[in-house]
């Protein structure tokens, strides 16, 4: 039976050192003997794995107690026997390595705290259901963890193995003169470990296609462009990191009747000469219902009648827009004898007045010509 170093010993450091001064000693060693440095060492694994064990324990207060008073036989009450490999030490420490070198002690280790893809999904609204909002099911496809494996791509029982080719590092390095070329492993993609027993679910992949039914309550005021962010319903990310977003981006189709502006809606009522002249009382369709408007007497052509509060609803603060009632003026057609007759009487009646207008206008244009 192989007997351990002192812990101590093996960092450099007294048994009264502080955290900090514990986490800088393991900082040079792990600096020394990172396998990055030392590809194909296998002193410089050991030393590193040495390394990284006494850290484990001397930077926890309970172990460093336990450790302090019963030595290593105290440790193996605790459950705990050191690391595996090199997958364990940089998962364990991956906030240290990043502190160390500027990111992940290995590309193994950036993998497990990397986020889940973003999802986009596309959905169509009736102008109805995008001015007071709508909830909808929709289903969409999404890789998952896989439920059989979680994740690691091993059947059941097993685990995956450090690559024997990189060391788990997920590079290999290739020294050129005064320098040294990393490039990712080719043999286990840059993961750092290699499958030997693929999951029968997922092929080894980690992850499996589903389709998942996903509620979507789309707020009233919505339009075209308008975009929908449902936190976490995007991928699962790689070995337990957070899952992605998904986007839903709206389209909203056209109305027969209203068009949009903004939070106005518009529309056109059209109204005989005889309305516009002597003024009615008309119903006409909004986004509530039927209402009843008035038409004011002497109604021109281009004049609009606003209805205030029955538009679109803001997003924000719910407070509506117009709408707007474009009045459009129909000049008659297909006239009865009678029609014509009252028309011409009509005309009579005007003629002066209008001919007076016209004479006004002339007398006033050549004035303006002559000069």
């Amino acid at each position: 039976m192989t007997t351990k170093r002192d812990y101590y010993e093996i960092l450099g450091a007294n048994q009264s050192a502080s955290s900090d001064e514990l986490k800088a000693a393991y900082r040079k060693l792990a600096l020394k003997y990172h396998p990055d440095r030392n590809p194909g060492n296998k002193e410089s694994e050991e030393k590193f794995k040495e390394a990284a064990e006494a850290y484990e324990v001397l930077h926890d207060p309970k172990k460093r107690a336990i450790y302090d008073q019963y030595g290593h036989q105290g440790l193996s009450g605790t459950g705990f026997s050191g690391f595996g490999g090199f997958d364990d030490i940089f998962s364990n420490f991956s906030d240290i390595f990043e502190d160390f070198f500027g990111f992940g002690g290995n590309r193994r280790s950036q993998n497990r705290t990397q986020r889940g893809s973003d999802l986009r999904y596309d959905i169509t609204l009736s102008f109805m259901e995008a001015a007071f909002g709508i909830e909808k099911e929709i289903s969409i496809e999404k890789a998952e963890t896989c439920p059989e494996c979680h994740g690691n791509g091993s059947e059941p029982g097993t685990q995956p193995e450090t690559c024997r080719h990189c060391h788990g590092t997920g590079q290999l390095s290739q020294s050129q003169g005064f320098f040294t070329l990393r490039t990712a492993c080719n043999f286990c993609r840059g993961s750092g470990q290699t499958i030997t027993h693929p999951c029968n679910k997922c092929q080894g992949n980690g992850k499996v296609v589903i389709n998942k039914k996903v509620s979507l309550k789309i707020p009233a005021g919505v339009d075209s462009g308008s975009r929908l962010r449902l936190t976490g319903e995007g991928e699962s990310g790689p070995y337990g990191g957070t899952s992605g977003d998904l986007y839903v981006f709206i389209s909203v189709e056209a109305h027969e009747f209203f068009e949009r502006n903004e939070f106005d809606i518009y529309c056109k009522i059209p109204i005989s000469f005889i309305q516009a002249a002597l003024g009615d009382k008309i119903t006409i369709p909004t986004l509530n219902g039927k209402k009843n408007i008035t038409i004011p007497k002497e109604t021109q052509p281009g004049d609009v009648i606003r209805l205030q509060g029955e538009g679109i609803p803001h997003l924000r603060n719910h407070v509506r827009g117009d709408l707007i009632i474009l009045l459009n003026i129909k000049t008659p057609t297909n006239l009865t004898k009678k029609q014509e007759a009252l028309l011409k009487e009509f005309a009579e009646l005007e003629s002066n007045k209008f001919s007076t207008k016209l004479k006004n206008i002339l007398q006033s244009v050549s004035a303006s010509t002559s000069k």
